[in-house]
């Protein structure tokens, strides 16, 4: 999204929890207007897809290629292509049949590679904005490991992250019913989560708002 711009330290935390899995030929999955690709770049080389065609003119970073891509139908600009690396931040969640985009992933992997996926957390958390969004779902961290086993991967690291994106959500999308998250309160979380996310380096929080996995096939 947009509005995801204004929160830069926030994808830099981000990446600091699984920057040390990423190398070699690097795909993202859904890179959007490019929030995070240049953020990969100093990993190793990054091809970058989208299913919006419009979003990929405008993802334009130096040294990487972008262009169409379906993770659900299996549909991609490039040929037969294997990585290294698949980064998929805040995307599954928008795909109808999440378990063949799953499969699709596996198959694109090498042998041994690096599966990094963020997705919205808790069943619980799933509201009108969710829908708005386009999200079909949000998921437990144990329903994910699940699917991710019966896909043919092996779980590096799983665990619940940003408990304070999580309160926050909770009072706005489901206490008061908020139908947007608007640019000034992305702009006040990623202020405040400089304060209130370092616990999590530390320590494991056993809610979120999102999960993230790493897997490896």
């Amino acid at each position: 999204m947009t509005v995801m711009k204004k929160a830069r330290w926030y994808n830099a935390w981000l990446l600091s929890f699984f920057g040390n899995y990423i190398s070699g030929d690097i795909l993202e999955v859904g890179s959007g207007i490019g929030n995070f690709t240049p953020l990969l770049e100093k990993f190793g080389k990054v091809t970058a897809i989208d299913i919006n065609r419009e979003y990929n003119k405008k993802n334009i970073v130096k040294g990487v290629t972008s262009g169409f891509g379906d993770i659900e139908k299996g549909e991609y600009f490039f040929n037969h292509k294997k990585f290294d690396t698949i980064v998929c931040l805040n995307v599954i969640e928008h795909v109808k049949d999440d378990r063949e985009a799953f499969t699709n992933i596996h198959k694109l992997l090498r042998e041994g590679g690096k599966f990094i996926l963020l997705v919205p957390a808790h069943k619980a958390l799933y509201g009108k904005y969710d829908k708005l969004l386009g999200h079909f779902r949000r998921y437990n961290a144990p329903q994910l490991e699940q699917v991710m086993l019966n896909t043919g991967f092996k779980i590096d690291k799983l665990r619940y992250i940003n408990w304070w994106g999580a309160i926050g959500w909770f009072v706005f999308i489901k206490f008061l019913k908020r139908n947007d998250f608007p640019d000034k309160e992305v702009g006040i979380f990623n202020h405040l989560g400089r304060l209130l996310l370092w616990p999590e380096k530390y320590i494991r929080i056993p809610f979120g708002l999102s999960v993230l996995m790493v897997a490896e096939k």
